[in-house]
């Protein structure tokens, strides 16, 4: 894929990826349709391949789970140009998802800590938990969505129910779920 940008493409991408930053409360994988619809559907930057290998491949890497954001900036980079651009890309793409929830972080718990027995701030904790549980929810649907449809496999789906069910009615780690989840497709059973 071959693109060509600007700086103001440039700068378009480090902001919107601050602006992911303050509405990832439940980490960078909730934010993902947003980055999806950014970077594949509005401005074609990545292919739909390209962002799915992206999140699976750092996801397969030792370290912090917000790596792919980097990884998705590098693809950019790549398809601008090359190497130079593609560590254009990540460090603007990671730079921008970390740094504004990070400062927002640190004052806020500092600032809760201090008020944590204020029914305001016992009621913002508890409202927090269905919009994370919303947004991992959509970034679950769209990895999901080429396994959609007509052609789609009923193992996908009991995979993924007996996922949920381990994972609300035990304290399974889930790495043990990603072993079976590998174990399985190794296997070709799903």
């Amino acid at each position: 894929m071959n693109i060509v940008l600007n700086w103001s493409d440039w700068l378009a991408l480090f902001g919107h990826f601050l602006t992911l930053s303050l509405l990832a409360v439940g980490g960078g994988f909730s934010v993902v349709p947003g980055m999806h619809r950014f970077l594949v559907t509005e401005h074609g930057w990545l292919s739909d391949p390209q962002f799915a290998s992206s999140i699976a491949l750092a996801q397969m890497a030792p370290g912090p789970n917000v790596l792919f954001v980097a990884l998705l900036g590098w693809h950019v980079g790549i398809n601008s140009g090359g190497v130079l651009w593609a560590l254009l890309g990540a460090t603007l793409c990671l730079v921008g998802i970390v740094l504004p929830s990070s400062v927002l972080t640190l004052f806020a718990t500092r600032w809760a800590r201090r008020n944590r027995q204020r029914p305001a701030v016992r009621a913002f904790s508890l409202g927090l938990t269905p919009l994370v549980v919303a947004l991992l929810a959509s970034t679950a649907w769209l990895l999901l969505e080429p396994n959609i449809g007509a052609d789609a496999s009923w193992r996908y789906w009991l995979a993924g129910v007996v996922a949920v069910l381990v994972v609300w009615k035990t304290r399974m780690h889930l790495l043990w779920l990603l072993l079976a989840g590998a174990v399985a497709g190794a296997l070709g059973w799903i």
